[in-house]
């Protein structure tokens, strides 16, 4: 048979515009699952603005469900060699603090000098141990002949967590001291040091403790000693500067000695929970944004057979109502409450037709002054299973987990997306072996036309011959 290298040349018919027209008709079969592809997919990307705008609120409300907001305190005081921190159950009032001491830790120095930092001081492998009176278990360093050089006992030291840092000094004119600190303030962190294996490392840098000893290789070059005070002219000695048990909840740092005694003041501080409450409102209406921009609705005039495609790609959906409405329901919950039973108390009001939260920020801070802890009722519960923030703290964590309600909406739209992605597949695949289909029909009637017509001029040529014979 034949060939024909271009539909149409045989029969002189357009076969190549009939079978592109018949190719168009047929892959518009595709265009529904196409539609539908689309808008799942623009859906999936909904559900993952969904979970995002819920968590970013999930982060505010963990915030502001602290039981310790509500008792916050401040501090202050009336000297610069002070300071203080406070926990949420620290008692307000004054405290009468003088500081006559402050902690330091031991520097141990050598007493003779090298000429450089690289030079072995040992001619045999020792050992350095180092041993504080806290009751810790003494640390020992090894240092090898070779390596006993100020770098390279520095380096081993630094090296050992021995609860000293080793440095070196330049006292000038070529000459270069060791020198030993504690990591930690207080006479009990001071370290005795033990040398064996070489005798001019142990003279050296030995120190049995006792700083007035001549035998010693190093010098207390800073004696350790523990911070001296008195709070309430109770007297206090502490091996640091940061002192924790003195106070209940209230922490000391000292920094200077005091002229006299000064005061610390501790103070209701009702900043930190409005602040806090503030950060909640606006976290639940950028939520209320986020869930108006998912289901927005564009209305079309009668007739018309689609709807805007500005609509928003969660409009209808029951995941989100379902969140929306949930959430609403919560905002009502007094469940704990018992001065205060509704946000609208503590200035919080609704729009109800917006959804948003508004708030009046004088109201609230009066709320917080006047009763705190009644606050605290309200918003935070008993942390379990009252409280606003609290049972909306376990639907968050309900609806974001891998098996909440937006992940089962993720995973049915991605199934959906499969079964269609596989759809769109057969239809495809049915749509091309129906176009190969016709190719082959056309270009068989190309053939035969081709035999037809090649068939009528010779017949015709015969017939003009015959013809002009008989002539």
């Amino acid at each position: 048979m034949a060939s024909i290298s271009t539909l149409g040349v045989g029969s002189g018919l357009q076969l190549s515009d009939i079978l592109d027209s018949l190719t168009a008709a047929e892959k518009t079969q595709l265009t529904p699952i196409s539609k539908q592809q689309s808008s799942y997919t623009a859906k999936l990307s909904a559900y993952g603005t969904l979970s995002s705008a819920v968590s970013a609120f999930q982060t505010a409300n963990t915030a502001l469900n602290k039981a310790d907001l509500f008792t916050a305190t401040s501090t202050s005081s009336s000297s610069t060699a002070f300071s203080a921190t406070t926990t949420g159950s620290a008692i307000t009032g004054k405290y009468t603090i003088s500081v006559s001491q402050l902690a330091q830790a031991q520097t141990l120095t050598t007493k003779s000098t090298q000429t450089d930092t690289k030079t072995a001081i040992a001619s045999a492998d020792s050992k350095i141990t180092f041993t504080a009176g806290n009751g810790k278990d003494p640390v020992t360093v090894d240092i090898s002949a070779a390596n006993s050089s100020l770098s390279g006992i520095r380096d081993a030291i630094n090296k050992a967590d021995a609860g000293v840092t080793a440095s070196i000094i330049n006292v000038g004119n070529g000459q270069y001291r060791l020198s030993i600190t504690s990591t930690e303030t207080g006479s009990d962190n001071a370290v005795s040091i033990a040398v064996s294996g070489d005798s001019a490392l142990q003279s050296f840098m030995g120190y049995n403790g006792t700083s007035t000893d001549a035998s010693n290789g190093m010098t207390e070059s800073v004696t350790a000693q523990n911070a001296k005070l008195k709070v309430n002219n109770v007297d206090i000695e502490n091996s640091s500067n940061s002192i924790s048990d003195a106070l209940e909840d209230i922490t000391l740092n000292l920094s200077d000695v005091t002229t006299g005694n000064q005061t610390l003041t501790i103070s209701k501080d009702t900043s930190k929970a409005e602040t806090a409450l503030k950060a909640w409102v606006d976290a639940y209406n950028t939520l209320q944004d986020s869930f108006a921009s998912l289901t927005k609705y564009t209305a079309v005039d009668a007739g018309t057979s689609s709807q805007d495609e500005n609509n928003g790609a969660l409009l209808g959906d029951s995941t989100l109502r379902t969140i929306q409405t949930q959430l609403k329901s919560l905002l009502t919950n007094s469940a704990g409450g018992t001065t205060y039973k509704s946000l609208t108390q503590l200035g919080i009001t609704s729009d109800p037709s917006t959804g948003k939260l508004s708030l009046d920020s004088t109201k609230l801070e009066k709320a917080l002054t006047d009763n705190p802890s009644a606050v605290k009722d309200l918003i935070v519960g008993d942390g379990k299973t009252t409280g606003i923030t609290t049972t909306m703290a376990t639907k968050l964590t309900d609806w974001l987990s891998t098996k909440g309600i937006i992940q089962a909406a993720k995973d049915g739209v991605s199934k959906t997306l499969n079964n269609l992605t596989d759809q769109y597949n057969a239809v495809s695949d049915r749509i091309d072996a129906t176009v190969a289909q016709y190719k082959a029909q056309f270009t068989q009637l190309d053939v035969l036309m081709t035999s037809l017509n090649n068939t009528s001029s010779y017949l015709t040529q015969q017939f003009d011959t015959s013809s002009s014979s008989s002539k």
